[in-house]
Formats: C-alpha cells, structure tokens, sequence
C-alpha cells in the first residue's frame, strides 16, 4: 500500500481521482463547495478566496478550430469532456472563454473587478500564446486551505481547539507542454496532496520544541507496544537538527511525488497528457515556501532590492546531474546515445582525432580520443532555450510525462527528469514590507524576453501611480507585465517597444504582495 493510500485510509478523506470536468458541471455546485469551504476556515481572509473543488468546474465547450488544415473532430456526445479550462478564479462566460482562446487578438485576461479578491488581493493576468499551440497550456491555481490533525501525536484523542488544525495560502502556476492535460490536473489537485502531507505536522508544527524523531504508529499497529510514547530527541546521539522548515519542506516534497505518481496511474483513464512545469509558493506561519520544479521563475521585489526564490531546471542546469544518470545506467540510453558532451556533433571523420569533451564530474574542458561510441547523439546537446535531453525535451523537472518517448524510438525520457521541486523559504516576520513589496511569480513566457532587472523596473512604475490602500494595484502590476512580454501586433508578429519580438508563448503571471491590503501574517 502506498504512502498516500495508508494515509487516506487512516484520516477517511479521499483524495480524488482526477476527471475533466463535464458540460453538466454547473456553478451552484461549486457554491455550495466553496461555502462549505469557508465555513470549515479558521482564515479571517477566506471568504475572498474563490476555491474552485476539483472536478466542479464549469467549462464551456471549446470554440471551433481556425485553422481550415485540421483533420475535423468526430461528433462530441453529452459525455464527452470539454477540450480546455480556464481557472475558475477568472470567471470567464463563454464568450469570455473564446475571447480568451484567440490566438490572434491575445486579449489579457484578470480575473473581474467585482469586490471578490483574491486572497492577499494577489494579482493575476494571463494571455494565451501566439499559435504555438491550440489552447493555452498554462494554468494557475490560488487557494485557502484548512487543515486538520490527522491524529494528536501523543496517540489519544483530544478535544477540538484553537489549534487542532491551520489554514495555509497556496499560488501555483503550471506551465503545460505536450498537451494540458498534467497542468490542469496539477492545478486541481497539489495543493490537496500538500494538505495531506501536512496532516500529521500540525500539532508539531505549532509546537515550539524540536520535531520528535519518530511519531507513534496507528492504535493498532503490530510491534508497537506503547503507542502514546514518542522518541525522546535526546535518547539518540548524535544527531541531526531538523527545522520546523524542513518538516514544511519535506511535505512539500512529497507531495509533488504522489502528485507525479498519481498522474502515472490514472494518465491512461483520464486523458492527462503531456507534462507541466510547477511553481508553487505556500505561506503557512509566517513563512513563504516557494517550490519550483521547471524553468518558471520567481522574485521579490522589496524596496527596490531584487531577491531570486528559484532557479530554472534545464538540460544546461542540470548537464551533470543527466550525464551521471547516464553514466551509472548506460542502458536509460540504449545504443543511441552517448552521456559524454561535445561542443558539436561528432563526424565519422573524427574517429582517432582528439576532442574537446566533458563527463559527469567536469565543469570544464579537456581532449578525449574519439572512439566509435562517441558518435552517438548527446544526452544534452544545444544551448539556451535551444538545449534539449535527448534531442526532445527543454525541462528537466516536472510533473507528468510518463509517455514521453524519443522521437522514432521507444526509448523513455522519463527516468531522466524529476519531480522533486527546490524548495525556498523566506521569513515574512523578519522584514517590515510596505505595500510595494511584492512576490512576483511568472511562467517561462515572461522571463523569456523580460529580466529580473525589468521586472523590478515595472514593479516600481505601476504601483507608484496607485494609491497604497488601492487593491487593484497588483491586478494592474500583473496586467503590465504581461502587455509587456506580449507586445504589440506589427510586421507580421508581437513586437516590444525596442522591436525585438515579444513573447510568442503562454503568459500567467501572479503578483502576491508582501505588505498591502489583505496581507495578515497572524
């Protein structure tokens, strides 16, 4: 039995198995979830959440195909799933969701102006991308949620208080590829899986004394003969300090896993295609945990100062991680490729002459004699946005991808990527923020044509003409750097105001501010 299933079955909440939502869907019963929902939270800021339950959002069906070069689709029944969704939180009619769907007007998209918030008053802006593919692959999740003890500690049972449980903030933005299938599914259910993961910490977490290192085993449980006793942190040495941030960590971790592994089990059943990047940020007491798995990015901007909280994971990054892979399994590459890198493609000419290479273990360059096993194709060959795992793939982590094969080959590119995001954690109650401190979360299509600097840049000159208390403020930051990585329709394509070409990719940006309206960190 898996980890999670021991999990649900002890705490009787199951996890949901993904399913697209359906046109019968209908809002009265996302409603009622989302009432439910608030009800249930401690939060003081929940009832400006829009917490969309999975499978329970409605999407209309999918305007026609513009291009007159596709083969048409087959006649869809009632039970047929729609083709694509947009985040609830944006609210969109269905001319909304076909305006949001062109490719040639690229309209931005923010969720309405209608008083219901986002929490924070976060702010969020998307555009589909200019024809890369038939829908926009990106999606974004932002959600309040509420946890519960799974069982105290100690093994008896206590009567509910204050703190037998906590709600945490969760952001995420899933940047989908192959299809948007694993993005969608990620979007509804990561942030359960965390929750689930934090069921056992809460009573620890709130706990100021350090983590126990081993936690009694269900009442029950064969081989434990006192389960109301816990191992003392002193009875062991030595040993190592664990944080309450690497407990939140750990669970973050993890449920990126079962999160991976769940689309592994259910991608046949339920049409999750692809795979997706994942940027995740979670604030719980105090803290922001940001989770990054892919090459999206995030940054602070606070006053001024530009604070990096992830770092892309490409072939580039990551060359030696891949290459040592290859190297102790040489069978993950098949008689097709070689782990060894060469600054080009090595010619049959070549045999016998020495050439510049690098291994697993190097940083640097040296001169190796060419052998015939050399001129197989490299694990990571190219460079920049250009650089691919072998010759398919521009991103070495992730969630989903379990079908992903080299082209003309039945070699899986699978073991080479992972799902375990990098995790960092920035302290809120370390730092006075003011209101034009702000977290700034953005999805490849961003950072391919705008930088850190510029982004700093556009922080300061949108929320400089807002009012502080303005809650609109990091809505329309969000709207600015979209337009800006978009451009402007001109000779044929997007062009930015220096006439480089502006971002033809998807754009999902959030701006979640540090120190404004909204912001409680109590």
């Amino acid at each position: 039995m898996s980890n999670l299933q021991h999990d649900l079955n002890a705490s009787f909440v199951p996890l949901p198995s993904y399913k697209r939502p359906f046109p019968s869907d209908t809002l009265a019963g996302q409603s009622r979830d989302a009432e439910k929902r608030q009800r249930r939270s401690k939060s003081p800021d929940l009832p400006k959440a829009i917490s969309p339950p999975p499978g329970a959002l409605e999407t209309p069906k999918s305007p026609g195909t513009k291009s007159g070069n596709e083969i048409p689709a087959p006649q869809k029944t009632a039970e047929t799933p729609v083709s694509f969704s947009r985040p609830t939180f944006l609210q969109l009619s269905p001319g909304g969701l076909r305006r949001a769907d062109d490719h040639v007007g690229r309209a931005v998209q923010s969720p309405p102006d209608t008083g219901r918030r986002l929490p924070w008053s976060t702010g969020y802006a998307e555009v589909i991308n200019a024809g890369k593919s038939r829908h926009n692959e990106d999606q974004a999740c932002c959600e309040v949620v509420y946890v519960e003890s799974r069982r105290s500690i100690t093994g008896v049972s206590r009567e509910p208080s204050h703190n037998q449980g906590f709600s945490f903030y969760y952001w995420g933005l899933f940047d989908g590829h192959a299809g948007g299938g694993a993005a969608e599914m990620a979007s509804r259910l990561l942030h359960r899986h965390i929750r689930e993961q934090l069921k056992d910490l809460v009573e620890i977490l709130q706990d100021p004394l350090p983590p126990p290192l081993c936690l009694p085993s269900t009442p029950g449980t064969p081989g434990v003969s006192s389960p109301s006793q816990l191992v003392s942190p002193q009875s062991w040495s030595p040993q190592k300090e664990v944080t309450h941030d690497s407990l939140v960590v750990g669970a973050i971790e993890n449920a990126f896993q079962l999160m991976d592994e769940q689309m592994a089990r259910e991608r046949r059943g339920h049409l999750v295609e692809g795979g997706c990047c994942a940027l995740v940020v979670v604030y719980l007491l105090g803290k922001m945990y940001v989770a990054n798995a892919g090459d999206s990015r995030a940054i602070i901007v606070r006053n001024g100062e530009i604070i990096p909280m992830s770092r892309e994971f490409t072939p580039e990054t990551e060359r030696q991680r891949l290459q040592l892979l290859g190297f102790l399994k040489p069978e993950l590459l098949g008689s097709e490729f070689t782990h060894l890198e060469f600054p080009r493609r090595v010619q049959p000419k070549e045999l016998g002459q020495r050439m510049l290479y690098r291994d697993q273990n190097m940083t640097g360059w040296a001169y190796k004699k060419i052998e015939l096993e050399d001129l197989r194709f490299p694990l990571v060959c190219g460079e920049g946005k250009k650089a691919r795992v072998m010759a398919t793939i521009g991103v070495t982590r992730g969630l989903g991808d379990h079908n992903l094969k080299v082209c003309s080959s039945t070699l899986p590119i699978k073991p080479f990527l992972s799902c375990f995001p990098e995790v960092r954690v920035y302290d809120l109650t370390q730092y006075e923020h003011c209101p034009d401190d702000v977290l700034v979360l953005g999805t490849d299509g961003l950072w391919d044509v705008t930088n850190d600097s510029e982004v700093a840049a556009t922080v300061d000159r949108v929320l400089s003409t807002y009012e502080p208390n303005d809650p609109s403020r990091y809505t329309a930051l969000a709207q600015a750097l979209v337009l800006g990585a978009r451009g402007i329709p001109r000779d044929r394509g997007w062009r930015l105001p220096n006439n480089k070409l502006g971002s033809g990719d998807d754009i999902s940006v959030f701006v979640i501010p540090l120190g404004g309206p909204g912001s409680s960190y109590s």
